[in-house]
């Protein structure tokens, strides 16, 4: 039974306590129809004490859309759930932050979940995310070139953000959807293979689970589950060797160079990713190029030489110490 399944997966991952109000992020979906629906049915049953609050967005870009937001407002109604409501036009707005469609949409949304999130205590943001949504994101990632990072995959757990549906497989949710008689909406638009999502979604998982593995779903989320734990153990080794190394962190962040040096290729590739997000709260848009780079200059050891990987730091070697530092922003406005 899904129910179970999804009441096991939150114990195992601690993804809710007694007390929490979950931001559910509900599109009118099976996924987010599902995820709705179970927890809605686990705080009725008293599994879990907890307030329930629904995040709609209204993409306003096919004419179906403001039927799935009544849809969603007539469920949450007759079940007693809060549910906020935004309506933005995200083709316009895409254009207007000089973005694709996509990026644009999934950027609004979690603007919006942060925006309604901020106006309870002890939150919990519940994605739909499945095994399935899993797997392509493993295979997407892995297409780019990914490294250990990208195969992990979506964790059940990040930050305040959970995935209760993490561990089922699409097929399970809409099997669910029809014994619990939900009426999902289907957004028709993930038929198009315009998105590399889409076409990994309805061309290549397919043809990989026809011509070389059934279980080829799976076989992607236990890979992903091993590199996840893999990951999080080389994560603690670079936590322990920024600790030996790091001289000075302030404002801006300086390791020994010697040091630095000393370590496995491995070891100075994560060292330069942590620093950057220890600066910066962030390491996005620092790619492997970045990386070796920087390695190369300190591997090299010429004083005064710098690199500036994106625009908002600095990386300069000198007098025997790295330095990682904050650029302000007329240094940002320089060519």
């Amino acid at each position: 039974m899904l129910e179970e399944k999804v009441f096991n997966t939150i114990q195992k991952y601690e993804l809710i306590e007694n007390g929490n109000t979950i931001i559910i992020g509900v599109s009118g979906g099976p996924d987010s129809m599902a995820l709705l629906n179970l927890l809605s049915s686990f705080k009725k049953k008293k599994q879990i004490e907890m307030d329930l609050v629904v995040a709609h967005i209204n993409h306003g870009i096919r004419k179906e859309a403001e039927e799935e937001t009544k849809y969603v407002e007539d469920f949450c109604k007759k079940k007693g759930i809060p549910c906020f409501v935004k309506r933005e036009k995200v083709e316009k707005l895409a254009k207007q932050q000089k973005m694709g469609t996509e990026e644009a949409g999934r950027k609004l949304r979690y603007e919006f979940f942060e925006e309604v999130a901020n106006k309870f205590k002890n939150v919990k943001i519940a994605t739909a995310h499945n095994a399935n949504d899993n797997s392509e994101t493993v295979l997407m990632n892995l297409i780019r070139g990914s490294g250990l990072t990208g195969l992990k995959g979506i964790e059940a757990k990040r930050n305040h953000y959970i995935r209760p549906l993490i561990e089922c497989t699409r097929d399970e949710i809409e099997e669910y959807c029809k014994q619990e008689n939900l009426e999902p909406k289907y957004d028709k638009s993930n038929q198009e293979n315009i998105y590399t999502r889409n076409k990994i979604r309805n061309i290549l998982l397919p043809l990989l689970e026809k011509e070389f593995n059934p279980n080829i779903v799976t076989c992607l989320n236990r890979m992903s589950q091993i590199v996840k734990e893999e990951n999080e153990y080389i994560q603690k080794q670079v936590e322990k060797v920024y600790e030996q190394i790091c001289i000075q962190q302030k404002d801006n962040i300086e390791l020994d160079l010697k040091k630095f040096n000393a370590q496995d290729k491995v070891i100075k590739n994560r060292l330069v990713l942590y620093t950057i997000n220890k600066l910066l709260g962030t390491s996005q848009n620092i790619e492997m190029v970045h990386i070796t780079d920087i390695i190369n200059l300190c591997q090299n050891n010429i004083g005064n030489k710098y690199l500036i990987p994106n625009k908002k730091v600095k990386i300069l070697v000198n007098k025997g110490k790295i330095f990682f530092e904050k650029r302000n922003e007329a240094e940002n406005n320089l060519p």
